[in-house]
C-alpha cells in the first residue's frame, strides 16, 4: 500500500484509535486500529513507515485532544485559527515519538513477520517516551482503552504501558491471522487474552467511609472573576453544609485565591468541626510561589500538586509570550512537597490534583507499605475544556489507576466527572456534567499491594524500557 491511499488509511486508523477510548468503551477498536497501521508499514521503507506512523499519531492525538482548543480560544482569547494550529502542532510533536519508533524499526528489521513482531516493543518505547520525556504527556495512551475487556486483567500485573505493549502484540496477531500465519498469530492473540485467567485479588477491605463529593458547577469564566468570589464562596458553603458524609471533598481550586487571603468568617463557616473537609485552594506567596493545593480544614494536613501541567501551571522556557497571551491565572506555580496520605475517619486518603493521576509511577509509593493509602481522591477543574470527551477520558484514567493499584478512586470536580470508581475499576456512582450538587458515596478502603505496585515502587518504569529494548534486539538478531 503506497502513497495517498496509505496516508488516508493511517489517518482513518488514527481516528478509529481515538474512538476506542471513553466514552465509547469500544476497547476492541484499539488493536484493530493498530493492526491497520502495522499492515500498512509491514513492507514499507523506513522513511515511509515513519511518515505513516506520524499520520496515524496525528489523526489519533489531534482528534483526541481537540478540546484543548476550548481553553485557548474560549477562555484564553487566542483566535480560533491560532488555537487550532497550536493543537495541531502539539499533536504533530507527540506523533513524532511514534514516527521515530516505527521508522527506526523498519530500518533495523527487514520487511516480513519478524518486523511485525518488532512493532510491539517499538510501540511500547514510543509510549514510554511520550509519558516521561519533557515532563510527560501520556493523555489517552493506548493502554487506557482497556479499562474494560480481556486486557484489563493485566492492569494489576503490568500497568497501563504493559497493556499498551500487549495490545500492540495482539494487533500484530490480527495481521498474521489475516495473512494465514496461524502459528504466529496464536501466541500473539492468546497471551493478551490470558488476562482473563490471571489472579485479580491482591487487596483486602479496611472498612467503609462515607464521602461527600462536591460539584459546584461554576462556569470557568466566572471562577476567577473577583466580582463573583463572594457568591461562589457562599454557594460552596451551602453545598458543604448540605453534605451528609463523614468527610467532604471539594474540587481543585474551588477557592480560586491564596488561602491566606480568605477572610476568617468564610473560613470558619467552611471548616465544620464535626465534618472534616478537603478544600481546594492555593498556598504560598508571590515571593516563594503559589502551590495548587488541597487543605484539610481543621487539621494541619495539606498536599500540594507535584506534577504540573506545561503551559497551564508552569511555563516552559521560551514560551512565556504564549502563556501570558492567554491570561491564565497563577500560570507559573511552585511544586508541592510530600506524598503522605491524609489519615481521617479510620482511612488514609491520598489526594491527586487534576492530571497527576496520569502518572502512577509518581505516586506508587502511596500504594505500598504499612502506611499506604487506602483510597485515592482526585480533585479536578475540567471547566477549562468543556464537557465533551475530556471528562470521560479523565474518568477512564482513574479507572486504570484503580485497576493497577486496586484502590478506589473518589473524584470531586467542578463541572463534571465527579464519581466513585471502586477497586475493580467500575464506576459505581457519578453526577451528570454541569449538575450542581453533592454526590454521596461509600468508599471501601483497601490495604495490600498489587504485583505492579510492588515492582513499580522498587524499579519505576525501567523494567519496561529494558524489556522493550531487549525484545527489539532479540527480534533483530532472529530476523538477520
Amino acid at each position: 500500500m503506497k502513497g495517498a491511499r496509505a496516508a488516508a488509511v493511517a489517518l482513518a486508523a488514527g481516528l478509529l484509535h481515538t474512538a476506542s477510548f471513553a466514552p465509547t468503551g469500544a476497547w476492541y477498536l484499539q488493536p484493530i486500529a493498530l493492526a491497520l497501521l502495522f499492515a500498512t508499514i509491514e513492507q514499507a521503507t523506513p522513511r515511509f513507515a515513519a511518515l505513516v506512523g506520524a499520520l496515524f499519531g496525528f489523526g489519533w492525538l489531534a482528534s483526541g485532544l481537540w478540546w484543548l482548543h476550548i481553553s485557548m480560544h474560549q477562555f484564553g482569547g487566542i483566535p480560533w485559527l491560532l488555537a487550532a494550529l497550536a493543537v495541531a502542532l502539539l499533536a504533530a510533536f507527540l506523533s513524532g515519538f511514534y514516527a521515530l519508533a516505527l521508522g527506526l524499526t523498519a530500518r533495523w528489521i527487514a520487511p516480513g513477520r519478524w518486523r511485525l513482531l518488532a512493532f510491539a516493543p517499538a510501540w511500547l518505547l514510543a509510549e514510554l517516551a511520550r509519558a516521561t520525556w519533557l515532563s510527560g504527556f501520556p493523555w489517552i495512551a493506548a493502554g487506557y482503552a482497556h479499562t474494560v475487556g480481556p486486557l484489563a486483567g493485566w492492569a494489576p500485573w503490568v500497568g497501563v504501558y504493559g497493556i499498551s505493549a500487549l495490545a500492540a502484540l495482539a494487533a500484530a496477531g490480527l495481521v498474521w491471522l489475516k495473512r494465514g500465519a496461524v502459528a504466529w498469530a496464536a501466541p500473539a492473540l492468546l497471551i493478551p487474552l490470558a488476562g482473563l485467567l490471571l489472579p485479580q485479588d491482591f487487596t483486602t477491605s479496611t472498612g467503609r467511609l462515607a464521602l461527600s463529593l462536591v460539584q459546584p458547577s461554576i462556569p470557568q469564566d466566572q471562577k476567577f472573576d473577583p466580582a463573583r468570589f463572594a457568591a461562589n464562596l457562599e454557594l460552596l458553603a451551602r453545598l458543604i453544609e448540605s453534605a451528609r458524609g463523614q468527610v467532604v471533598i471539594t474540587p481543585e481550586s474551588v477557592v480560586p485565591l491564596p488561602l491566606a487571603e480568605l477572610d476568617r468568617a468564610t473560613l470558619v463557616r467552611l471548616a465544620r468541626p464535626e465534618r472534616p473537609a478537603l478544600l481546594g485552594a492555593f498556598l504560598g506567596n508571590a515571593d516563594e510561589g503559589f502551590v495548587n493545593s488541597v487543605v484539610a480544614l481543621g487539621s494541619d494536613y495539606h498536599y500540594g500538586k507535584r506534577h504540573l501541567l506545561p503551559f497551564g501551571e508552569f511555563i516552559p522556557p521560551g514560551f512565556g509570550w504564549f502563556v501570558h497571551a492567554m491570561n491564565i491565572p497563577l500560570d507559573d506555580q511552585a511544586r508541592g512537597g510530600h506524598q503522605r496520605p491524609w489519615a481521617v475517619a479510620g482511612q488514609r486518603l491520598r489526594p491527586l490534583i487534576c492530571y497527576e493521576d496520569l502518572f502512577g509511577e509518581d505516586f506508587v509509593q502511596s500504594a505500598v507499605g504499612p502506611d499506604a493509602a487506602t483510597a485515592f481522591v482526585n480533585v479536578s477543574n475540567l471547566a477549562w475544556f468543556g464537557t465533551v470527551m475530556i471528562q470521560d477520558q479523565h474518568l477512564q484514567f482513574s479507572q486504570m489507576r484503580a485497576l493497577e493499584f486496586q484502590r478506589p478512586v473518589a473524584r470531586s470536580t467542578n463541572t463534571g466527572a465527579t464519581a466513585l470508581v471502586d477497586h475493580h475499576g467500575h464506576i459505581t456512582a457519578r453526577l451528570p456534567a454541569l449538575q450542581r450538587g453533592v454526590l454521596e458515596v461509600e468508599v471501601d478502603g483497601r490495604s495490600g499491594s498489587t504485583p505492579y505496585a510492588r515492582w513499580l515502587a522498587a524499579l519505576g518504569l525501567w523494567p519496561l524500557w529494558l524489556l522493550s529494548l531487549l525484545a527489539l534486539a532479540g527480534v533483530r538478531r532472529a530476523a538477520s
